[in-house]
């Protein structure tokens, strides 16, 4: 079959893999539409970094070396079902929540298993991808969709990230919350605070970006003309924000966000940084503040759908584009570099 590999910096390649073989407890999906990450980017352009392997260094749970079939933001149709899947049906359409765990560990244990200390994505860390014609994965990271159209399920993975964010953020409704960045996973977990009930503020440079971002939050800032912590100071009447929630990736947004919020206030890191930000310390001390991660998900999925079907999140304006797998380093990776301004999710068919 057919399948986009990574090779390693800016070296993809389609080639013919064998097929997965379809063992007890495990489902045969098609993939529909897939995603491109921005940790898809990462790999692109700066080569392999964990939980993606090297070309000597295997993945502790696939066993792995490069190359790798790319891929962990997907939907799909469910072709065939292993001994043991009676919950399931072929024709279903579906996602995957893109995780391998060790299921040993402290973390997996206690149910926390997107903190496995061997954690692993499919489509970064081995075991087939989204990015190729058919793939195996087990029952438990198989998630039905209904009717939902195969192009907005592929959404549902990212979504899964800002309803993790949310989640550990504690935001609940009436809160005050700031979002800073309106990529994907700003303008998704913008949407998920609107579902929870509280009041967004957006801060995002990009005036198409903005744009996009009025459709999600009750305000939206331009950062390079508009003061955030002074708007933040008069919706709350100079207290701060209950919680906020750094999507960029950017070290001046983190520290801006320290500043917006209200003593005791949360913020939430969901983006990655290319490197290692200098943090305000004093900001976290004097307004003894709490400052958590957050990875992935841990039984978020279901949530996520559910906000989808009941009509709580839309996250069809969210594709910019749908493309073949034979145009994806030129009209996908190029183009999310090029033009960040017009470009927020480039859906992949194989």
């Amino acid at each position: 079959m057919k399948a986009v590999r990574y090779y390693g910096k800016e070296d993809l390649r389609i080639e013919d893999v064998p097929e997965q073989e379809l063992v007890p407890g495990t489902v045969r999906i098609a993939p529909a539409w897939t995603g491109i990450c921005g940790s898809d980017l990462h790999l692109y352009l700066d080569g392999p970094l964990p939980p993606a392997p090297s070309t000597d260094q295997p993945h502790p749970i696939s066993g792995e070396t490069l190359p790798v079939t790319l891929g962990h933001e997907f939907s799909g149709v469910v072709e065939e079902l292993g001994e043991g899947v009676d919950d399931l049906a072929v024709g279903d359409h579906v996602v995957v929540e893109p995780l391998m765990v060790c299921g040993e560990c402290g973390p997996c244990q206690e149910g926390r298993y997107n903190l496995c200390v061997k954690m692993g994505f499919i489509g970064i860390s081995g075991r087939g991808g989204g990015l190729s014609e058919h793939i195996v994965v087990e029952r438990r990271f198989v998630h039905p969709v209904g009717d939902m159209p195969l192009d907005q399920a592929a959404l549902i993975e990212p979504l899964a990230v800002a309803v993790h964010a949310v989640r550990l953020s504690g935001a609940t409704t009436g809160d005050l919350a700031v979002v800073g960045g309106a990529g994907p996973i700003g303008l998704l977990t913008a949407a998920v605070l609107k579902a929870t009930g509280a009041t967004v503020v957006v801060s995002e440079p990009s005036a198409a970006r903005r744009e996009r971002a009025a459709s999600v939050a009750d305000h939206v800032v331009d950062p390079g003309s508009e003061d955030l912590v002074a708007k933040v100071a008069e919706l709350s009447g100079g207290e701060g924000a209950a919680v906020a929630y750094e999507c960029a990736g950017v070290p001046a947004v983190l520290n801006v966000l320290l500043d917006v919020l209200k003593p005791g206030g949360v913020l939430q890191v969901v983006a990655l940084f290319s490197g290692r930000p200098e943090i305000n310390i004093a900001q976290v001390l004097m307004k003894e503040l709490d400052v958590r991660g957050a990875i992935g998900y841990a039984g978020d999925h279901e949530y996520a759908i559910r906000l989808v079907q009941e009509g709580k999140v839309d996250v069809a304006p969210l594709i910019t584009g749908r493309i073949a797998a034979d145009d994806i380093v030129e009209q996908g990776y190029r183009t999310l570099v090029n033009d960040k301004e017009h470009s927020v999710k480039i859906l992949v068919h194989m």
